[in-house]
């Protein structure tokens, strides 16, 4: 029944999807918390630069960030990544910095609106005794933000990982470039279709249980 797999090294198609979707998750995470902390700075430039940047690159295709990523800082501008010699491993870290770029802006707003459900109260007491904005940003809100904002930082994490597709523009093969590759030479296109659709899934549906539960345990009494 699916020997159409025979050939066809489908775990590490997804093994690869995986890793795009763990640097990605990291790095969007610290990225669109930096931002998040920008868009509530006390500093006019750098709030400005805050929404600037989110404003611009969620309204971005994805797809036009990582054709950037390759055609622009690597055709154009010789930026390797560090993988000069490596073509593969290039385009992986390429597709990473535009995963990063582009979903930092959507973790960014996920975590403002977390900064925003904290009582203006406490940020005011912590001024009070003493702390500087980043201290009362690391120490009292975003503490409380975050454990406000994992459920829609779960579902900007399962968006992630669908979105590692478009790697696929750049020649990363993942799961999304075996399976077009399977398409063309392969006659049962239902059929492949359906084992990755069960793939990500199986990657998807399990983490969106887990965190959905973490964010039920950790919530904020209020």
């Amino acid at each position: 029944m699916f020997d159409f797999l025979e050939g066809y090294d489908v775990l590490a198609a997804f093994w690869l999807t995986i890793k795009l979707t763990v640097f990605s998750a990291v790095g969007s995470l610290v990225w669109g918390t930096m931002l998040a902390a920008m868009r509530v700075s006390p500093v006019p430039l750098m709030r400005g630069f805050g929404t600037a940047y989110v404003n611009i690159v969620r309204n971005i295709p994805l797809t036009v960030i990582i054709v950037f990523t390759s055609l622009g800082l690597a055709d154009i501008f010789g930026m390797t990544m560090g993988a000069s010699h490596d073509f593969n491993l290039q385009g992986f870290r390429l597709a990473v910095l535009g995963l990063v770029a582009y979903t930092a802006a959507f973790v960014c707003e996920s975590i403002r609106s977390g900064i925003n459900t904290v009582p203006l109260g406490q940020a005011e007491a912590a001024r009070a005794i003493g702390l500087s904005f980043s201290q009362t940003l690391r120490l009292v809100i975003l503490p409380q933000a975050f454990r406000s904002v994992i459920g829609p930082l779960t579902n900007v994490l399962i968006a992630l990982t669908k979105n590692t597709t478009v790697a696929a523009a750049i020649g990363v093969a993942e799961a999304a470039f075996l399976m077009k590759e399977m398409i063309e030479n392969e006659a049962q296109t239902l059929a492949i279709g359906a084992v990755f659709a069960l793939g990500f899934v199986v990657l998807t549906l399990p983490t969106g249980l887990l965190l959905g539960w973490l964010g039920k345990r950790l919530a904020v009494k209020r």
